[in-house]
């Protein structure tokens, strides 16, 4: 069986796409839309983009999932559709690959939530943990390989999210954002 793990020792490096957001935008994607609601409306665009990266050396691709959270979803009236997004998400992403002869895995997108965590906001670790679980579960239904926690600016948030993926026994990659100044919104 072909892992992770044995495709970075037998290559040394493996490479992750990019711009995924910047590419729908180019697809058609207006300003204040969830892109992840294309993941039902426009899946041909979707698997075109992961099917580009491909195509162009990717080893890993990201699902469209990254805003596919209760929380971010909410500011859409979507929140009850966080499993059939993600899920979709990564079908389309696993389907992506099927059609190439190299292996390519799939890496399930998670983002922040976009609140911010007790004690500066209203927002708790565990409803955060409870969040990244339900979106990390329904990642991995669809096919995920591994999961791609990525900008996010707190240790708080961060925690949840590893503690929410974790459940998953998938492999996780994280990633924080920095500005600058070598600093996170949060001051890390």
């Amino acid at each position: 069986m072909i892992t992770i793990e044995s495709q970075i020792k037998e290559k040394g490096y493996l490479l992750a796409d990019g711009a995924t957001g910047t590419n729908l935008f180019d697809m058609g994607l207006e300003s204040g839309y969830s892109p992840e609601f294309w993941n039902l409306e426009f899946p041909e665009r979707v698997k075109a983009n992961h099917e580009n990266f491909i195509r162009a050396g990717s080893d890993i691709i990201l699902t469209n999932s990254f805003g596919a959270n209760k929380y971010r979803l909410a500011l859409h009236d979507a929140e009850n559709k966080v499993e059939d997004l993600n899920f979709e998400a990564a079908r389309l992403a696993k389907e992506s690959t099927d059609t190439f002869e190299k292996p390519v895995f799939i890496a399930g997108s998670i983002g922040p939530t976009g609140e911010i965590l007790e004690p500066l906001g209203t927002l708790t670790k565990k409803d955060a943990q409870a969040a990244f679980k339900k979106q990390a579960s329904a990642l991995k239904d669809g096919g995920a390989d591994l999961l791609w926690i990525e900008t996010m600016s707190s240790e708080e948030e961060m925690e949840a999210a590893l503690l929410g993926a974790k459940e998953s026994s998938l492999p996780i990659i994280c990633s924080y954002s920095f500005d600058t100044h070598g600093k996170s919104m949060m001051g890390l």
